[in-house]
């Protein structure tokens, strides 16, 4: 115990934040690392499987609301809007595992590019200390490399605002065209009627949603188009890891 007590004093006299004064190389770490590897990209694998199957819900549930709005000419357009709220529902929950998704794949990304892109470029197979803090500083207090808008932005531009527009369009053809066209305006708003709420009402909170997601759609993209941060999803902006003194053999990490 006093040989370890004086190995870690040595450690903290040559580097105050308790790293290594070396990079982390050798064939048991490469190996425990070609393993960590591996088990990173197939939890990012599972998760992403799971992405697929609230996808997949919403579009049944779609398909479902339109089978009974179309069913008959009496039938309401009521299953479509019942429709519309469900995929809000599957949306949020497919942006909550987008979330947990990319604490993964941010793993994977890491050992990617700080241990595998070396190796190829024939550098040897080495994670040098500023690029490792990064990794072991997730796999000690993990976190979020989305935020949810961002990750509902995202879900909606990749699919489920195609879903969203499918059912805006089949509302506007149960209330326009089914089972036959409207005469006027006055007929159509009658046609929007759903139970006791006016058809005006019904038809200003179905644009206020469509304007609500395309505005969030929009938005998200326009924020990640201009983010011009090398990595800005994986590593933040942090002192301890961008501006590190350099170490013998070491290159710092740049700042983009």
């Amino acid at each position: 115990m006093q040989e370890l007590d004086e190995e870690f004093e040595t450690v903290l006299q040559v580097d105050p934040d308790g790293d290594p004064p070396t990079a982390i190389c050798g064939s048991k770490e490469v190996g425990a690392l070609a393993h960590l590897y591996r088990a990173e990209v197939y939890r990012s694998t599972v998760w992403r499987q799971r992405l697929d199957q609230t996808t997949n819900w919403a579009v049944i549930s779609t398909g479902i609301g339109l089978s009974a709005a179309f069913a008959s000419a009496q039938a309401s357009p009521f299953p479509i809007v019942l429709v519309g709220a469900l995929c809000i529902m599957f949306l949020m929950l497919e942006a909550r595992r987008y979330r947990f998704f990319y604490v993964w794949r941010f793993r994977a990304r890491v050992l990617e590019i700080a241990f595998y892109v070396p190796m190829l470029r024939g550098e040897g197979a080495k994670i040098p200390l500023d690029r490792g803090t990064a990794l072991s500083d997730d796999y000690e207090k993990p976190q979020y490399r989305i935020p949810m808008i961002r990750a509902i932005g995202r879900r909606l531009r990749r699919n489920y605002g195609w879903i969203f527009a499918i059912q805006g369009a089949a509302y506007y053809a149960k209330i326009a065209m089914h089972p036959t066209d409207v005469d006027n305006f006055a007929h159509f708003m009658r046609r929007a009627h759903i139970g006791p709420i006016p058809g005006s009402l019904a038809l200003l909170a179905g644009l206020a949603f469509h304007a609500s997601w395309i505005y969030v759609a929009w938005k998200t993209w326009w924020d990640e188009r201009y983010d011009k941060t090398k990595m800005a999803d994986f590593l933040a902006s942090r002192a301890d890891v961008n501006f590190r003194p350099p170490t013998k053999g070491i290159t710092p990490m740049s700042g983009d």
